[in-house]
């Protein structure tokens, strides 16, 4: 399995690439890969600093994906930033990462992490006591996820 990150300076740029190139680099594509997903989420926070698409300095990325109940969403994303945010900007290791939403109610985090030594401490000694903080089990319908190991070689 593959993950695959882009990040857009801007919706017209986005837009632009879609309506001009997308199409003729998928057609030369074809057939190297089976099952895609996309996402396109629109950064609603930092994680820690500001976010930069730059992971030199990261040897693991977590991508959270959590679709949240309707009448919940408003307080996922305040849990977000008041309760998980700190947490993970408070845990050594933990470099930068970003809050996104997507129509009907999707989130993603994604946390960058110096190792995944580092990402394990902060799962194993806080998470179940964040997640009652937060009432993560009220607030989300679905969650899926990852740990990706960063591939230097397929960072552009």
């Amino acid at each position: 399995m593959a993950h695959v990150f882009s990040f857009w300076e801007t919706r017209a740029f986005y837009d632009s690439f879609m309506a001009r190139s997308h199409d003729r680099l998928a057609a030369a594509q074809s057939g190297t890969f089976k099952d895609a997903r996309t996402r396109l989420f629109d950064h609603r926070f930092d994680v820690k600093t500001g976010f930069e698409p730059r992971f030199s300095d990261a040897d693991v990325l977590r991508v959270a994906l959590c679709r949240v109940h309707e009448a919940r969403a408003e307080h996922f994303v305040l849990m977000q930033e008041k309760v998980w945010n700190p947490a993970m900007a408070g845990s050594p290791g933990m470099i930068r990462g970003l809050f996104g939403a997507a129509p009907g109610n999707e989130y993603v985090v994604l946390s960058m992490w110096r190792s995944a030594a580092e990402h394990g401490k902060y799962r194993t000694e806080r998470v179940e006591r964040l997640a009652l903080r937060a009432q993560t089990e009220a607030d989300v319908a679905a969650l899926t996820g990852d740990i990706v190991e960063l591939e230097p070689s397929w960072t552009v």
